[in-house]
């Protein structure tokens, strides 16, 4: 019987061999449209960003057959109330009970080496790293549809079904979508957005209490606020202190990350009816872009794509908030050259009516499957988390999307 060996990857020699399983994992069904990733040489890139981070190959006769990447972090898996203030007038405030989660993402194993139990092997180390640091749990994202990947988890691995959020992707049109008259929409500096998401957000499940570097991170292309016009302007915005001590009726906020220049998609397996009708709406697009006619972007060759993450709002008006932010990420992303701008939230947020997007681009029910790695937490008011019920929105971290 072979021997599998599971080690750190090292960048300088082992390269090459992910790559090809990376290549010959991504072979999609004959005849159907397929997404293929091209992680543009890095196959670290999308943990390089967290915090902490592992990354584990599996070789047989040196021969490279499998890998798995972890990244573990710190963030908020329930409220507590705390009593403020003196005597009577103590009032009640929630706040966020943090725990350290580790994630696991791009699991492969090379088609010719499949049933071997390789998959679990590489589960088990990358968990062993994970208590070994201290986390609490483990969770991953996979397709709810990818049975192979879901019964590996929850069979073999003691993994529970736990969230199901929605991908909404939205193309990138050759023309540029309108904003509101009645919406501005200001850029905030990274100080006011960090204090902004702590005050509003930080109960929110999976927010990241190192928000701060997700925000200074050279990949985050800005966070904008969309109030009513007339409320503030670029150059009369006061500050996040004197915004939240008395915020407008309705606004809404929302960050962008630039995955373009982490990772590019491709989709494959078009036939060439389906090409041309492509090519054919860009055409008319950018000749006639006063008809704003919904043209399918240049999907069939590597596209780049913008991710909208920390998405809130608070007022009757939130839902047009948040479709004006959408429109001027559209726009961003236009001038950048990306081909589609993406989200993640959880299937019972209620600014989701807000978010345009394609259905047959996006996944209405992404799976989340979680686990418990030890007995002692940090925190003993949210009890077992894995058995929580779920609440309306979910922050999703844009370092592991």
């Amino acid at each position: 019987m072979k021997v599998v060996v599971v080690r750190e990857f090292d960048p300088n020699k082992d390269r090459l061999g992910v790559e090809d399983v990376e290549r010959r994992c991504e072979v999609g069904p004959s005849g159907k449209l397929c997404l293929f990733t091209d992680l543009l040489g890095d196959p670290i890139c999308r943990v390089r960003n967290s915090p902490a981070f592992l990354m584990l190959v599996a070789e047989i006769d040196e021969e490279i057959v499998g890998m798995i990447r972890g990244c573990i972090k710190i963030v908020t898996c329930g409220k507590k109330l705390s009593r403020n203030g003196k005597n009577n007038n103590s009032t009640n405030k929630h706040l966020p009970v943090y725990t350290k989660v580790a994630y696991i993402l791009g699991l492969r194993v090379s088609p010719s080496h499949r049933r071997m139990g390789i998959g679990l092997k590489l589960v088990t180390r990358i968990e062993e790293w994970f208590r070994e640091s201290g986390a609490e749990y483990s969770y991953i994202a996979t397709e709810n549809d990818n049975y192979a990947s879901v019964k590996l988890f929850t069979d073999k691995c003691g993994y529970s079904k736990f969230r199901t959020p929605s991908i909404l992707v939205n193309p990138v049109f050759a023309h540029r979508l309108g904003v509101s008259s009645r919406i501005t929409v200001i850029r905030v500096g990274a100080s006011d957005a960090e204090a902004l998401y702590r005050r509003k957000f930080s109960t929110t499940e999976f927010f990241p209490r190192d928000i701060d570097s997700v925000l200074n991170n050279k990949l985050t292309l800005g966070t904008f606020l969309a109030v009513p016009r007339g409320t503030y302007s670029s150059e009369s915005w006061p500050g996040s202190d004197l915004f939240l001590s008395n915020p407008p009726e309705s606004w809404a906020v929302l960050s962008v990350w630039n995955c373009k220049d982490v990772f590019k998609l491709e989709v494959r397996g078009a036939s060439r009816v389906q090409r041309t009708l492509a090519r054919t709406t860009r055409i008319v697009d950018r000749v006639f872009p006063w008809l704003r006619i919904p043209s399918v972007p240049e999907v069939f060759r590597p596209f780049g794509l913008h991710f909208m993450y920390g998405l809130g709002g608070e007022g009757p008006r939130a839902v047009k908030m948040v479709k004006a932010l959408c429109g001027y990420a559209h726009n961003l992303a236009k001038e950048r050259g990306c081909g589609v701008v993406a989200t993640e939230v959880s299937s019972g947020e209620p600014l989701k009516l807000g978010i345009p997007h394609w259905k047959k681009l996006s996944c209405a029910e992404d799976l989340w499957c979680i686990k418990r790695l030890g007995e002692d937490y940090s925190d003993g008011s949210v009890g077992d988390w894995t058995k929580s019920p779920p609440g309306l929105s979910i922050f999703v971290d844009p370092r592991e999307f």
